[in-house]
């Protein structure tokens, strides 16, 4: 039996932290584990595997992001520098564990997208 499912968008997908199948099933199970399968559509999400890559282009994109943000406001008030430690210390910490699901769910259903022969199950 052969199912139609939607030409979800790898962005879609990994914004709702969605299966990138149907789009309808929960992609984790805990915070930063993968489901085993997902509920809704039955797809393997076990061979999804995002190893390093959200957390390096996370590293890469909040440096992007933050270090310049965190220059302006040095140059602009004096403080001292424990202060600054802190703050962007808490900054970087919290955009980092807010973004860092999304960022996941995202690599594997653009894995899924590009890769998806290898993926799912011959038998689903």
């Amino acid at each position: 039996m052969i199912t139609h499912y939607p030409n979800l968008s790898p962005l879609t997908a990994g914004l709702r932290c969605a299966c990138p199948r149907c789009g309808r099933g929960k992609l984790f199970q805990g915070y930063l584990t993968v489901n085993e399968r997902c509920a809704v559509c039955g797809l393997n999400l076990a061979r999804q595997d995002s190893g390093d890559g959200p957390a390096v282009f996370l590293i890469f994109i909040l440096g992007f992001l933050v270090v310049p943000v965190a220059l302006w406001v040095s140059m602009s008030v004096d403080w001292p520098l424990w202060l600054h430690a802190i703050v962007w210390s808490i900054v970087v910490l919290g955009l980092a564990l807010g973004m860092l699901r999304p960022a996941k769910a995202y690599v594997v259903a653009l894995q899924y997208r590009h890769r998806r022969n290898e993926l799912e199950d011959p038998e689903a």
